[in-house]
């Protein structure tokens, strides 16, 4: 056990006065619970322990002192002490530091950080699969087969999952080989590692150009300095990336420590894991919402006895219990999805810099389009800035037009322009592969009834159903609702009334196939394309040429690299530019600049074309001649002159409750209470309450309140005392967001 023990006091002594520890519990509490130490239990600041807590047993982590605040006749005493390794000093401390922030409980937050308590038990034999000796295949094996087979014999036992990941194929490939008898069952002994062979740094050496290497240098040199440092890798899409910061993975495993790399969209990593093995001679242990059951309680367990060296996972990793952590490393740091909306509200890549500050060990954030918040960093000299202005190996920036379509709309009840579709039609013919890009799930976003006008709204949100045609059903995208398509009008009774307005990619989809009856046309959005497994299959069919035209929403822009994708055809280059989201022309530029840079990244050059119906906004403009210098220092300015971030703070308070009369009051209560006087003295306003953009979410009521301060104020002990000035009724619930990036 690391930290020192606790003091037992004088043996004599214990019956009069227990000596006590104070216990974090993964529960919404205000914090830590005091405990009295049994005899003959020594405990340590990090250890897991399971405690009472009225008529049922708890598993806590010991924190700390006692408070002292319990009388000792109802001192409790802890129960068991898990033999496994503590929780890192390092880690506790964010575990504080991110409740502190984000305003939540210690308990809310340490239940990110105990998301399988069984892995707190010592593993058991794990069941595994082994190349048979002197197995002869009666006819050749299939390419993926004969893979699985060598990784297989070369590597030893493996479990089926792993094996399919190592060997980049489907659990079918997997499957097969046991039935032909190529792999038999065996038995991985529980201390060894989850995923085969530990990451080598010097399994593969991979050509950097001129640039990637300066940049590769300067990453490795913060590595060795073995310091807290952060560091914004910004190149334009194609310029290697990821090349560069596996040379501070593999300097960071030389060391002997931990690295963890974040990514925004886990089931989308099919080809960075696939690089990972290619430069490291293995794959790295995966975390995130799809890995469950046995394997997410052994990678848990790896992590924390220091037996995994490289992570990759969603923001939920930056939780694990490393105990020697080296390197984290944001992918995609810009991507919204690193934003957690629910529970805790916290920002991934925030997170991750203060961790990286905890621990003393370097950050580095890489994108091509970084957020705005993290450029005004790199501006202040808060982070330091490495840049790839060139694609790699000789790749050029694809070349975008605007494609007014004032001028040159699409025909009737079509969403393709003529351009658009002639530029397809060339592309496919010259046999290479197209990308249509529409980020709307779905066949229709509103359906709505031709013969009394009534559109099907979600019962428990204030929004409409989306159409799936594909899965015959409506379904709402914020909640999860989910209904069969209606034969007939609910309001009016009229039979075969129904129908989808405006285009979703399943309706796109469809249009394409008539257009181009004979390309081989797939969806690719986030109900199509179901976990890692998935992903990995899509870029395997891509990758072979049996995919001539990709049609999908925003899971298509993240990092996916096709040599033979040469056009991009953006639908509705205008989607996210309407509303009050003060980070909607970031958001934009964003999306259609990453979309854009899938085409031509090999020496194939590359195009893309953006339907707008604002050729003049100057995002769009900005995307078509190529000047984002010119954007930003627009987009900055303006956000200077208004105090908004990066240069002041905001933070919302979403009031809500199942009755919209008790949210509403609830909510000018709140309003009445607000401290007026001492936040004018540092400049602090409060905007509200106004019924929030979405007012019924998920059988909710909800009205918000906006406070906004100069960007050296800090909100949090203003919000507090304001907080606790207005008495709530139980059924109000109160939602407060730091530095919210969803204005909903």
């Amino acid at each position: 056990m690391s930290g020192a023990s606790f003091a037992q006091g004088n043996p004599a002594a214990v019956d009069e006065a227990p000596a006590r520890v104070g216990v974090l519990l993964p529960l919404a509490l205000a914090g830590v619970y005091d405990y009295a130490i049994p005899k003959g239990l020594p405990l340590a600041p990090g250890d897991y322990v399971v405690v009472p807590l009225g008529r049922r047993e708890e598993i806590g982590v010991v924190w700390g002192a006692a408070r002292g605040d319990v009388a000792p006749a109802r001192l409790k005493p802890v129960l068991h002490r898990f033999d496994a390794p503590p929780m890192p000093a390092a880690q506790r401390r964010f575990v504080d530091w991110v409740a502190d922030y984000t305003m939540s409980s210690p308990g809310a937050v340490m239940r990110m950080a105990i998301p399988v308590p069984d892995a707190l038990e010592p593993p058991s034999a794990l069941a595994a699969l082994r190349a048979r000796a002197g197995f002869a295949p009666a006819k050749p094996l299939t390419a993926p087969r004969q893979r699985a087979l060598e990784i297989l014999a070369a590597q030893g036992p493996m479990t089926a999952r792993d094996l399919a990941r190592a060997a980049a194929v489907g659990a079918g490939v997997v499957k097969a080989l046991a039935a032909l008898g190529a792999a038999e069952p065996a038995v991985l002994a529980a201390d060894e590692r989850v995923a085969g062979e530990a990451p080598d740094p010097d399994a593969a050496h991979v050509a950097l150009s001129p640039q990637q290497q300066a940049a590769a240098a300067a990453l490795v040199a913060a590595v060795r300095a073995g310091a807290y440092s952060a560091t914004l890798l910004e190149g334009v899409t194609g310029s290697g990336k990821t090349e560069v910061y596996f040379e501070a993975v593999a300097e960071t495993l030389r060391a002997g420590r931990q690295a963890l790399v974040l990514v925004p969209e886990i089931a989308l990593t099919a080809q960075w894991i696939e690089r990972f093995a290619r430069r490291f001679g293995a794959p790295p242990a995966l975390w995130h919402s799809d890995v469950r059951g046995r394997e997410r309680r052994l990678v848990w367990r790896a992590v924390a006895e220091g037996r995994v060296k490289a992570v990759i996972g969603a923001r939920s990793a930056l939780f694990l219990p490393f105990p020697d952590l080296g390197l984290i490393v944001v992918d995609e740091e810009h991507d919204s999805s690193f934003k957690q909306e629910d529970g805790v509200v916290y920002h991934a890549r925030d997170m991750a810099v203060v961790r990286g500050h905890l621990g003393g060990f370097p950050v580095v954030l890489a994108s091509a389009t970084p957020a705005l918040e993290t450029l005004a960093n790199a501006e202040r000299g808060r982070y330091r800035k490495l840049e790839l202005p060139e694609r790699h190996g000789g790749a050029t920036l694809p070349e975008v037009t605007l494609v007014d379509l004032r001028r040159a709309p699409p025909p009737p009840r079509r969403w393709l322009s003529p351009e658009l579709a002639e530029r397809l039609g060339d592309t496919l013919e010259a046999g290479e592969q197209a990308m249509l890009f529409l980020n709307r799930r779905g066949y229709a976003p509103v359906t709505v009834c031709r013969a009394c006008g009534t559109k099907l709204n979600c019962p428990n949100c204030s929004t409409w159903l989306v159409e799936h045609r594909l899965a015959g059903k409506l379904q709402c995208h914020h909640c999860g609702y989910a209904a069969p398509l209606p034969k007939s009008c609910a309001a009016c009774g009229a039979e075969g009334t129904l129908v989808g307005c405006g285009p979703g990619v399943e309706r796109l989809a469809e249009e394409a196939a008539l257009l181009f009856p004979d390309a081989r046309l797939a969806i690719m959005a986030s109900d199509t394309v179901h976990g890692p497994e998935a992903a990995q299959e899509f870029v395997r069919r891509m990758k072979a040429r049996e995919i001539d035209l990709v049609i999908g929403t925003q899971i298509v822009a993240k990092g996916h690299d096709f040599p033979m994708l040469t056009l991009v055809g953006v639908v509705d280059a205008d989607l996210s530019l309407g509303g009050g989201d003060l980070r909607a022309a970031e958001r934009t530029w964003q999306l259609l600049a990453q979309v854009s840079g899938r085409a031509g990244r090999a020496e194939r050059p590359g195009r893309v074309l953006l339907q707008t119906y604002m050729p003049e906004h100057p995002v769009l403009r900005a995307l078509a001649a190529g000047d984002r210098a010119r954007f930003l220092a627009a987009e900055m300015e303006a956000r200077r002159a208004a105090g908004y971030p990066p240069y002041g703070r905001l933070a919302a308070l979403v009031v809500s409750a199942p009755k919209r009369d008790l949210a509403e009051r609830a909510a000018r209560e709140l309003a009445r209470a607000w401290p007026a006087a001492d936040a004018a003295k540092s400049g602090v306003e409060m905007w509200g309450p106004a019924p929030a953009p979405l007012a019924l979410l998920r059988g909710l009521h909800r009205f918000r309140l906006l406070v906004k301060a100069p960007k050296d104020v800090s909100l949090q002990p203003l919000i507090r005392r304001w907080l606790a000035a207005a008495k709530q009724p139980g059924a109000v619930r109160i939602k407060v967001d730091i530095d919210p990036y969803s204005f909903l």
